[in-house]
């Protein structure tokens, strides 16, 4: 990841201050993305990443401990005497993250699309507070946090460094597949690292799926059945010539039905995997 140019944007916006959110498909190398930037700005800032696997309380005790913030307090007995030490609770963890950290802390959050109404809220109170957040999520979902974020879109690899991808995953499986045999399977995975690495684990088995995992790619098939109909159109208007005024305009609206009809079929990459 280091010397991705998206890479250096990522680290030059944090340097300077600002907060970003990084874009990227499900499988693109996220996570190494999000580990590379922990050990980039560990010297400029105190970093600490956690990802949100539907637990609020074990999130924010990861990311408690790793900015070595405490994650208990004192326990008393009846008479007020110290008797040892209990857990915070979520709301008490808020509170003593929120008073422990500042313009040098930065806050590194994979997944961030996961995230409950109720930690987006409070992050938008730690951005007041001047800390400074890197969230990476699939697409940006416009909303609170979100929008007070510099937005860095993650490109695709390419289709060689794909192949060298499965190369590798072949490898370590023992398989051997010719060049052909990559391109025939990179079409079902696209530029997605992960879907590259689980055509290969199928092949492997034997399982052989042709359909391919991902939306990368413009389906344009119904355009160009819609482009047949069209020259329905002629034909009708040939066969209407003699004063068939009423069959002209009805055979050319049943063909505009039909080809809007195809052309709302069209798919395509309107969404990256994971979205």
């Amino acid at each position: 990841m280091v010397g991705q140019p998206e890479f250096e944007q990522v680290c030059h916006a944090v340097s300077n201050g600002h907060s970003v959110l990084v874009l990227g498909e499900y499988g693109s190398g996220i996570n190494g993305f999000a580990d590379a930037l922990l050990g980039e700005m560990a010297e400029e800032f105190n970093c600490a990443i956690a990802s949100y696997k539907g637990s609020l309380k074990k999130f924010l005790v990861q990311m408690a401990e790793a900015l070595d913030i405490p994650t208990s307090e004192p326990k008393y007995n009846a008479n007020g005497d110290e008797v040892g030490e209990k857990a915070l609770t979520a709301d008490g963890l808020k509170e003593e993250i929120a008073c422990n950290v500042g313009d040098e802390t930065l806050l590194i959050i994979p997944d961030s699309q996961r995230l409950p109404a109720s930690l987006r809220y409070w992050l938008e109170g730690l951005l007041d507070n001047g800390i400074n957040l890197v969230l990476f999520a699939v697409a940006n979902p416009r909303r609170d946090v979100f929008l007070r974020l510099l937005e860095v879109e993650l490109s695709l690899p390419s289709d060689l460094e794909i192949r060298e991808v499965m190369r590798k995953e072949a490898r370590r499986l023992g398989l051997s597949l010719s060049r052909s045999q990559l391109a025939n399977l990179q079409s079902q995975a696209g530029r997605n690292p992960m879907l590259a690495r689980k055509v290969i684990r199928a092949t492997a088995l034997g399982i052989n799926n042709k359909k391919p995992e991902h939306s990368q790619y413009l389906d344009i098939s119904p355009i160009i059945i819609s482009g047949l109909m069209a020259l329905g159109i002629v034909r009708f208007i040939g066969m209407g010539t003699g004063n068939k005024g009423l069959y002209i305009v009805g055979g050319v609206a049943l063909i505009l039905a039909m080809m809007f009809k195809q052309i709302g079929q069209v798919k395509g990459a309107r969404k990256r995997l994971g979205q």
